[in-house]
């Protein structure tokens, strides 16, 4: 085991994924010379060369209709978008061609393209560098969507998105860019967990939360806290947003019977509201109070000031499982003691 930063685990894994296979190949704004803004690239030209790693001009579409033309032609391009917020130019190619070409031509076509989006909130950036589009992918029929949380998920799940003759949109929370843990730069892609598996980062019996990427952490810090208010919190890493693994979440619910659903993307028509939905589907006999969800807030990104105040925190997450567990809580209107005389 190597102790590594997610942002170095990726780096990692695009290094293993090139050498691996000469036919995967980066294209992105300034990941060449500059090693991406976020330096996830960094030292990728230098040792593959700039037929392997392209410097390309700022035109998002162009990028990956460009991965659209050399998936046709064999290779296994990986995109990096350089904000979240710079998706959107390339929404037409993604939705209309990378997502459709494998069905439209019956098989015949494989479309393994990889799309690296740095993503969500939490750095103080400004609009357009700080938004959770998510949803408008989850929803489009053709794409597998991945979101990691960890480094050692990061370099797994990046090198099987690379190896999936699927197009996988794959979400990175850049506030967790330097965040540690231990990664096994040996593992083989065998021996790993299979990239639509959810994962149960923390086992409980009370109430599950169901979140994914940046989320995780807070989660289990709400898991934490909550363990010494006398509560047993179970918590769901999704990993993969498309599909669901809902074997691994319909089980937890099973056992809890309550669920709170957290993601920092606006509440409307978000993926909680299908998590929800679906689980009230599959578990509705076990459920034992309404399912909550924990958003953020529906308006455009905030300013960094305020970006405190639309990010999901600790004390949301514990208020919304106060209201899955029927204790007192911000809309009961009631207090509780050793709670500073006021609400959650």
């Amino acid at each position: 085991m190597t102790e590594m930063t997610l942002g170095k685990s990726l780096n990692a894994g695009l290094r293993r994924a090139m050498r691996d296979d000469d036919r995967v190949v980066l294209l992105g704004e300034d990941i060449g010379a500059l090693g991406g803004v976020f330096r996830i690239t960094d030292g990728l030209l230098d040792e593959f060369g700039p037929k392997r790693v392209i410097d390309t001009p700022l035109a998002e579409s162009g990028i990956v209709g460009t991965a659209v033309g050399l998936a046709f032609r064999g290779y296994r391009p990986v995109v990096e978008i350089q904000f979240d917020g710079f998706i959107y130019p390339a929404f037409d190619q993604i939705v209309s061609q990378v997502a459709k070409l494998h069905y439209r031509t019956q098989g015949r076509v494989k479309m393994p393209i990889t799309i690296r989006v740095p993503w969500a909130g939490g750095i103080g950036a400004a609009e357009h560098h700080s938004e959770s589009p998510e949803a408008y992918f989850v929803h489009t029929a053709g794409l597998r969507v991945v979101a990691v949380s960890n480094p050692e998920d990061a370099y797994l799940c990046l090198r099987q998105a690379i190896a999936s003759d699927d197009p996988v949109v794959f979400f990175e929370p850049k506030r967790l860019y330097h965040h540690k843990g231990d990664v096994d730069l040996d593992a083989q892609l065998a021996d790993a967990p299979p990239m639509g598996l959810a994962r149960v980062a923390r086992t409980g019996t009370d109430a599950t939360l169901i979140t994914y990427g940046a989320m995780v952490r807070t989660a289990l810090d709400a898991a934490a806290a909550a363990e010494d208010d006398g509560l047993s919190l179970e918590v769901i890493d999704l990993r993969s947003l498309s599909p669901v693994d809902y074997d691994t979440v319909s089980a937890s619910v099973r056992r809890t019977g309550r669920v709170v659903v957290a993601h920092e993307a606006s509440r409307e028509a978000g993926v909680a509201a299908e998590v929800i939905a679906s689980i009230t589907e599959r578990c509705f006999e076990y459920l034992e109070s309404p399912p909550l969800r924990v958003t953020g807030h529906d308006i455009p990104y905030p300013p960094a000031k305020l970006e405190k105040h639309h990010l999901p925190d600790l004390d949301r997450i514990l208020d919304a499982v106060d209201r899955v567990m029927d204790r007192p809580n911000s809309l009961s209107g009631a207090t509780e003691p050793g709670m500073n005389g006021g609400q959650r």
